[in-house]
């Protein structure tokens, strides 16, 4: 299926509980980098191979995403109000409007990811696959190279994996208290995590049951018992935003050249 066909839908939904000091008055997606919602720069991913078509699955406050796509032309223009005829032109664009089309989906409050996915099936009725992925993560990926990897491993969901960046230093200690050895925790020695950019078959859908499973609990444990489930290894940059840290990590990156800025600015 060629990528510029495709639908990618985020998961845009939970309370981001970890970033409460943000979350407070907006869903994690919303949050923004460089001024802009992480979710903007995950499209902006997505876009950036010809995907314009997007499902935002909605929960926690979820009108805050809403709002955002309504004024989204508006904030980026100059505009000129016309108040004896009460009209609003646009002046001059600030930035260039996406060519997107983007369905902002009620999937509930307390829904869990896995029955978010099921609540979005109808807007999928015409897509044999589909990608997936979280709205707090941000990575350079090749997502040509991963569809393809996806074909040819010819499975129901392929995922995409990397090694996080070592935050802490891992410290040897003898039984009497003495420091053995210290050493700064690389990035090779970490485990591989699950960093969503997921190609997804229809097929996913006979796996979801009643949708009150978190979608990597049940449902993929489920998959991996069949052999169903492929992994893609991506050994470029990734960062998730799960609390306050790495929204300032994402910001300094931002202001420094940010390495997920894949795309070119028009």
């Amino acid at each position: 299926m060629d990528i510029k066909n495709m639908t990618a839908v985020i998961l845009a939904g939970g309370k981001g509980t970890r970033i409460s000091e943000e979350s407070a008055v907006r869903p994690k997606p919303m949050v923004t980098v460089g001024g802009r919602p992480i979710l903007w720069h995950i499209m902006k991913i997505y876009a950036s191979f010809g995907v314009r078509r997007f499902i935002v699955c909605c929960g926690y406050k979820g009108e805050s995403i809403k709002k955002y796509f309504m004024n989204m032309n508006i904030a980026n223009h100059d505009i000129a109000f016309h108040l004896a005829a009460n009209t609003v032109s646009s002046v001059r664009a600030d930035a260039p409007v996406e060519d997107w089309d983007v369905i902002l989906a009620n999937t509930g409050l307390d829904t869990r990811t896995a029955g978010r996915i099921l609540k979005v099936r109808e807007y999928l009725k015409d897509d044999e696959e589909f990608f997936l992925t979280y709205g707090d993560g941000v990575a350079d990926i090749d997502l040509n190279d991963l569809l393809e990897f996806h074909h040819k491993r010819d499975k129901i969901v392929t995922i995409s994996t990397a090694q996080p960046e070592g935050r802490f230093g891992a410290v040897k200690i003898s039984d009497d208290g003495t420091v053995e050895s210290f050493r700064e925790k690389a990035r090779k020695n970490q485990s591989f995590v699950n960093i969503g950019f997921m190609v997804m078959k229809r097929d996913v859908f006979a796996y979801l049951g009643d949708g009150s499973d978190m979608l990597e609990d049940g449902p993929f444990e489920k998959m991996v018992r069949e052999r169903k489930m492929a992994s893609y290894r991506h050994t470029g940059f990734w960062s998730p935003m799960d609390n306050i840290s790495d929204r300032a990590h994402l910001e300094r990156l931002w202001a420094t050249g940010a390495p997920w800025k894949i795309w070119q600015e028009e």
